[in-house]
């Protein structure tokens, strides 16, 4: 029978209220088919609408999800206001879903008193707040679904009147204060009721409230701030309660009592994952023989201890346990033999040891799920002491030391018929496949990553096993090329072959025999040849993984056009030449493209990325690709890495760039670039900036000048010029400074002293003068130039200035940090003596303080850095004896002590030490060139050779009247003959 008009009027007008988004393909949205036309004129025809076949009155409507709003913050959503009023036609209808739609609240809020028949209402994952009046006319709601919205407490006053619900839920609102009790104590029919995720927390009195729940069977209150006193109280309160959940809940330490557990023996199902629990909580609840469930997966307060033997074993009826996540120590007890209904066991993540006793498993016949992963078993294992568990088909037990023994009965066929099997980190005896696995037909997951396993390619186990799903072979030892099955594995989503030695080109018909591919990864294998065009068969693939191998040639254009579901696309490390890429317009999901280190070419055109506006992380470093910065850049403004590091790119960095709002990784050295940076680009969450080599000028850039996020700042070896700003203090996050290699001049700014995170910092190759400041800074050590990026940059710390200006004296301070890996204040004009503190410098694995004016000893006490790689004290001009050669200091050569002449001892040529050695004057030599005498030694020197000679000859005249009668003639005889000289000269002109 058709539809009524009316209620076909109503779902036209509904349709007519969506406001679609962008994300949303067509006017009709998720409605394609609510058409009125001939050939559609019956709405119970109409997808997500169900009629009643006698009178065709519509009795269910699945409305959820009616529009796409999944990129789309709350803020930016556009409004729809719900209209309840549009759904009053439906007399009879029985149940709504409008979850999921984005509604920002009621268009109006009066009271529905029409839907007497409504029994289902579901308006969760929507904006609602306040209360909602409209329900209160639903007279016949049974279940009630209002979880992910805003509700606040308020919301209790709608449902009072709700006297037929049965099933409430609530959860992820913003509920807050004591359990309401009191607000719902009209719904006494409650049998479920889900308050997950709010901040209830409760009083005794008011938790004592559940007692006129007394239907309820369930109760989720997971995720709030009860503590201890909620279980004591729903033992007592809630008889029938059969379901408990309370996870995540931080408060629960406190002890709970045996007798308080044993009130909670009709409880079935208990969830305490995630929350903070005492061991004797496990000791305690052997009185709880109604339990079929039990969850602590994860808890706080359980680390280190371990299994108990009492109260957890006593629970004979347990189905599923799950222990995960606890950090348990010792071996695993035996009593667990004893659960024989166990049908799902987890013991992962834990840190179990020993020698794992299989017997403990072998009786629990009723065994369908095991996992025994990431634990720390050892010895061997044998698949035959599964022999009785004829139900399992799960078994994980990833990164153990467990050993497979070698197949004694290479025929046995097991009764069991796994489904998925996870043996990651295992050592294989004879480096083989167990051969019980040739007769496993069942198998959707397949897990051997990390194993020693050799020999070819397995396709037996994708011939074997047709419904196969995943298959992860990374990290193995196979070889030879790769050979697929010869007909399609149709339900084939993942294949991940990463890091072996597979060799030859890829199959051409990869993508016929793969259609399905959600997941390819051949990386780090041995590949050559081109990239089969095939690829592009793949429609829904979403994962690509190619990199480190030898593939050539240029990437089909049939795979980026096929392939229009890509979200990873990842070819680093090969040999493939040409464009770049084909125009990509279709691949709209893309976020992450890497196509590093190969011999692309050309320019990158404006078309180029035109389609993938999501993209997050583009590397196509260590190319050749010419041109300048593309502008259209600016437009992927979902950017978050942008890699373009060693090219040929050229031009200055376009201001477009200013519109990467999220941008957090930037690296475009080792190019071309010029002019400076925008004075726009400042993206408030940036932390690691590459602009190192390449043609930069100017002063430096003020756009870094408040981005206190930043961690990394390279802009080395570029003509950047001017005073080092003092507002680089302010950037509070900095780890890594590199300002070597540029023109910066005057004095270091005090204000780094500011930058407490900063470990690495290097001004080398400036021309900075002034004294040092006491600050901690890198890198240039042991000789040698290196890169830390990441975690290393936490590890790595030190002081660089080498090559500068600077003089003076070298801060005792310095001594103070402790932490320091490398110094370098080599080629400065630095003297004094070398402070004695540096002996403090306990983790320094390189100092070089050479070609400087340091003078005095080496401090003695030297000898007691045993990190010490690296010493160079040459070309200053110390003297006395060399440190005793022991620990770190033997294995210096002369090489670190050259150029200093009074220096003395082994290993030098001068190894015999007077005490009469005396260090000489110290040569200043000024910073402006090396060569040049200090002039204020030469002024003193010359005054007091002046006045030396003046008064020498006073007193040889005056005791020698001879030499003072000639001393006069020739002095007498000068002034004639320069008299006469001058006269003659001037009567000439």
């Amino acid at each position: 029978m058709a539809c009524l008009e009316q209620e076909k009027m109503a779902l036209l007008a509904f349709k007519a209220s969506v406001p679609w988004t962008d994300d949303d393909d067509t006017s009709s949205g998720h409605l394609p088919t609510w058409v009125e036309d001939d050939d559609n004129d019956d709405c119970c025809s109409w997808e997500r609408v169900q009629c009643n076949l006698t009178t065709g009155t519509i009795i269910q409507l699945s409305l959820n999800y009616t529009r796409s709003w999944s990129s789309y913050d709350d803020a930016h959503l556009p409004n729809w206001l719900l209209n309840a009023s549009l759904f009053l036609p439906f007399q009879e209808l029985q149940h709504l879903n409008l979850s999921d739609n984005g509604f920002r609240g009621l268009a109006d809020n009066e009271e529905l008193a029409g839907l007497e028949k409504l029994q289902m209402l579901d308006l969760s994952g929507n904006g609602f707040n306040g209360s909602v009046q409209v329900i209160q006319g639903f007279k016949s709601l049974e279940i009630l679904n209002l979880s992910n919205n805003h509700f606040t407490n308020t919301i209790f006053t709608s449902l009072v009147a709700l006297k037929s619900l049965k099933n409430l839920s609530l959860s992820v609102n913003k509920l807050e204060g004591n359990f309401p009790a009191e607000e719902l104590a009209g719904l006494e029919n409650l049998q479920m009721l889900d308050f997950c995720s709010n901040r209830f927390n409760g009083s005794a009195q008011a938790i004592q409230g559940l007692k006129r729940f007394n239907k309820l069977e369930e109760i989720h209150l997971d995720d709030n701030n009860f503590n201890t006193t909620i279980i004591q109280y729903i033992g007592l309160l809630a008889p029938v309660l059969k379901i408990l959940y309370l996870s995540e809940s931080p408060f629960m330490s406190g002890s709970i009592t045996s007798e308080e557990l044993d009130t909670l023996r009709n409880l079935e199902l208990l969830d305490l994952s995630y929350s903070t629990l005492k061991n004797k909580f496990l000791e305690n609840m052997g009185g709880m023989i109604s339990l079929k469930f039990l969850s602590i997966a994860f808890a706080y307060g359980l680390n280190g201890t371990q299994l108990p033997h009492k109260g957890l074993c006593k629970l004979r009826n347990l189905q599923e346990l799950d222990l995960k996540g606890n950090d348990f120590v010792g071996s695993v007890n035996h009593c667990l033999r004893n659960l024989t209904s166990l049908r799902a066991l987890d013991l992962s993540h834990n840190q179990f040891e020993g020698i794992f006793d299989t017997s403990i498993i072998a009786g629990l016949t009723s065994l369908e799920y095991l996992s025994l992963s990431h634990n720390r078993f050892q010895g061997s294992f044998s698949f035959h002491s599964f022999a009785n568990l004829s139900k399992l088909e799960s078994f994980e037990c990833e990164d153990n030391g467990l050993i497979v023994e070698a197949d004694d009965y290479p025929t046995w066929v097991p009764s069991f018929r796994l489904k998925s099997l996870a043996l990651s980190g295992f050592t294989f005896k004879n480096d083989a496949f167990p051969s019980f696995l040739y007769y496993q037909h069942e198998l959707r997951v397949v897990q051997l990553s990390n194993n020693n396993l050799r020999g070819e390619f397995p396709i037996w186990l994708l011939e074997n096993n047709t419904k196969l799903g995943y298959l992860n072979l990374t990290n193995n030892s196979f070889t030879g090329p790769l050979v697929l099955p010869s007909h399609p594995c149709l339900n084939l989503f993942s294949l991940i072959l990463s890091n072996n030695n597979f060799f030859g080109s890829i199959p051409t018909n990869i993508g016929v025999i793969f259609p399905n591919l959600r997941i390819l990864k051949l990386s780090q294998n041995c590949f050559e040849g081109k990239i089969p065009p095939s690829i592009g068969n793949m429609a829904w693939l979403q994962v690509l993984d190619l990199s480190n191998n030898n593939l050539s040639g240029q990437i089909p254009e049939h795979l980026v056009t096929g392939c229009s579901m890509l979200m990873l696309f990842k070819l680093s490390y090969n040999k493939l030449y040409g464009k770049i890429l084909p125009t990509i317009t279709n691949i709209t999901s893309l976020t992450s493209l890497y196509l590093d280190h190969n011999l692309f070419g050309g320019n990158l055109s404006d078309s180029w990325l035109h389609g993938s506006q999501e993209l997050s992380d583009l590397d196509i470093s260590y190319n050749n690709i010419s041109g300048p910065l593309p502008r259209w850049l600016g437009n992927l403004s979902y950017l978050q890495s942008l890699v373009m590091r060693n090219n040929h790119l050229e031009g200055s960095i376009p201001s477009e760039f200013c519109q990467l709002h999220l941008l957090r990784y930037l690296d475009l050295s080792e190019n071309d670039i010029q002019g400076s940076v925008p004075s726009c680009f400042s993206p408030q969450g940036l932390e690691h900036v590459y602009l190192q080599k390449n043609r930069l000028e100017g002063p430096m850039p003020n756009a870094f000048s408040n981005i206190t996020s930043l961690v990394t700042l390279d802009i080395s070896d570029n003509h950047i010029s001017g005073g080092i700003p003092e507002w680089i203090g302010g950037l509070s996050s900095l780890n890594a400074l590199l300002l070597k290699g540029n023109q910066f001049e005057g004095q270091i700014p005090l204000q780094l002293c500011q930058l407490k995170n900063l470990n690495i910092m290097q001004f080398s190759d400036n021309f900075l003068s002034d004294i040092i400041v006491e600050v901690e800074v890198e890198f240039r050590t042991k000789f040698r130039s290196e890169t830390y990026k990441g975690v290393v940059l936490e590890l790595m710390s030190g002081i660089d200035l080498s090559c500068n200006k600077l003089v003076g004296n070298i801060p005792p301070e310095i001594g103070d940090l402790s932490d320091i890996r490398a110094l370098n204040l080599s080629h400065n004009y630095l003297n004094g003596q070398i402070p004695p503190s540096f002996s403090n410098l306990r983790k320094i694995e390189s100092l070089d303080l050479s070609y400087n004016n340091l003078t005095g000893m080496i401090p003695l006490q030297m000898i007691e850095l045993n990190s010490l790689s690296i010493f160079n004290v040459a070309h200053n001009n110390l003297s006395g004896r060399t440190p005793e050669r022991k620990g770190q200091f033997a294995t210096f050569g002369e090489t670190s002590y050259e150029g200093n002449p009074l220096l003395c001892g082994e290993p030098l040529k001068k190894n015999n030490c007077t005490n009469s050695s005396k260090a000489p004057p110290s040569m200043q030599i000024t910073p402006d060139d090396p060569d040049d005498m200090d002039m204020n030694t030469f002024v003193v020197s010359f005054i007091a050779s002046y006045i030396t000679v003046l008064l020498g000859m006073v007193i040889v005249f005056y005791i020698n009247p001879y030499w003072r009668r000639v001393w006069f003639y020739l002095i007498d005889v000068c002034i004639t003959t320069t008299y006469y000289f001058v006269t003659d000269n001037i009567h000439k002109f």
